[in-house]
């Protein structure tokens, strides 16, 4: 008997989750995954085509050809290169023979445009990490820790009821007290509960990550009508007529009043706009889903938890709105799995209860400890 005693306190010994340490302060993520990828392709994608168009121009030059007259020397052809860069206006006739002039200054800020789109891009992660990480690390911190403790306390309650068990004389009058102690809730834990209670009723997180993605889609939104009104006003004119005869060339009689030019970078321009348009295009679905997967409750997580002793929070509680910071974190929480020690193993015990014979011999992870320690032969069935 005594070898049986040992057996089942090593087995209770090494039921209990070590303390955590100080690095899992640091590994929590403030961020979901699906937050994670948003920001990589929306803010590197345009850093990264940027860097790509910069290079194309260092490498190529001169980033304008035009067709000046055969009777103009080198540092003519030069200068006229350079002055229809600098003004990049194109003068054309209407319809009606009157001359129009067109700015085509657009193309060359673009580059220097989707380094403000990558700035925007950004904009709603740095309110999220100011506005709301610090709050939300805090709670994840206490309420993973309140979780692992729970878990703890209960299996200790079980190493203390075998030692209680062992020392009655009378069993039955021992399990009678223990069903009494059920009845009136002495085995809750009132500090965790109430604090998930509370934040059902706290909306700071919920609106700040609302707020969050609602601005990354106005940002993404804006970003492709800019490069719709692109493609349709310049993004099809590689060639232009440009105007040199100003200033002190105004009253030259050789030179002509018109040059053509066209635009050597231009298909690169048109490249990654079409890059950029058609990603984030892609992206607004993913932002949309985001927003909506506050809609509805992550019950998985919980309904796990609730094999430790009267902790029903999701079937007495979560019966409101999900729009609150509960559900906010518990999708961190789903995200933060592997900071959750205790998760494993009661997932594990209710896997267990499920493929048990007599499932209501097990209620709770007490139930199924003391069923492992070897006290079941005494324990009245519920």
């Amino acid at each position: 008997m005594s070898l049986s005693h040992t057996a089942a306190e090593y087995m209770l010994s090494d039921a209990l989750l070590p303390d955590p340490s100080s690095s899992r302060a640091k590994g929590l993520r403030l961020e979901l995954p699906s937050d994670r990828l948003l920001k990589f392709v929306t803010v590197g994608l345009p850093l990264f085509l940027v860097s790509l168009a910069f290079a194309r121009e260092f490498s190529a030059g001169s980033q304008i050809s035009c067709f000046s007259p055969t009777n103009f020397t080198g540092k003519q052809s030069a200068y006229t290169d350079t002055a229809c860069w600098d003004s990049l206006i194109h003068h054309g006739f209407d319809a009606e023979g009157r001359a129009i002039t067109k700015s085509l200054w657009a193309l060359k800020v673009f580059p220097y445009s989707l380094l403000v789109v990558a700035v925007l891009m950004y904009l709603p992660y740095l309110l999220w990490r100011y506005a709301a990480a610090p709050a939300l690390h805090c709670d994840l911190l206490f309420i993973i820790d309140e979780l692992d403790k729970s878990y703890n306390r209960s299996v200790r309650l079980v190493q203390h009821m075998k030692k209680v068990q062992q020392a009655s004389a009378e069993p039955e009058q021992f399990w009678e007290e223990y069903e009494r102690a059920r009845r009136e809730r002495y085995f809750e834990f009132p500090l965790l509960e109430r604090y998930l209670t509370c934040k059902q009723h706290a909306h700071a997180l919920v609106f700040i990550y609302i707020l969050r993605n609602l601005l990354l889609l106005l940002f993404l939104a804006a970003t492709c009508l800019y490069l719709v009104f692109l493609h349709l006003n310049i993004f099809f004119q590689d060639e232009f007529s440009c105007s040199i005869k100003t200033g002190l060339l105004e009253a030259e009689p050789h030179i002509p009043s018109l040059i053509p030019c066209k635009l050597v970078f231009f298909s690169v321009f048109q490249l990654i706009s079409l890059s950029v348009g058609s990603v984030y295009v892609l992206l607004i679905p993913v932002v949309i889903y985001n927003a909506l997967q506050l809609c509805q409750w992550d019950k998985g997580l919980l309904s796990v938890y609730e094999m430790l002793p009267a902790f029903d929070l999701l079937s007495r509680r979560m019966l409101t709105c999900p729009l609150n910071d509960l559900n906010i974190i518990l999708l961190f929480l789903r995200a933060n799995i592997s900071e959750l020690t205790s998760f494993s193993r009661l997932n594990a015990v209710s896997a267990l209860r499920e493929a048990t014979a007599n499932k209501e011999d097990i209620d709770t992870v007490i139930d199924f400890m003391t069923l492992l320690a070897g006290l079941e032969t005494t324990k009245p069935k519920h």
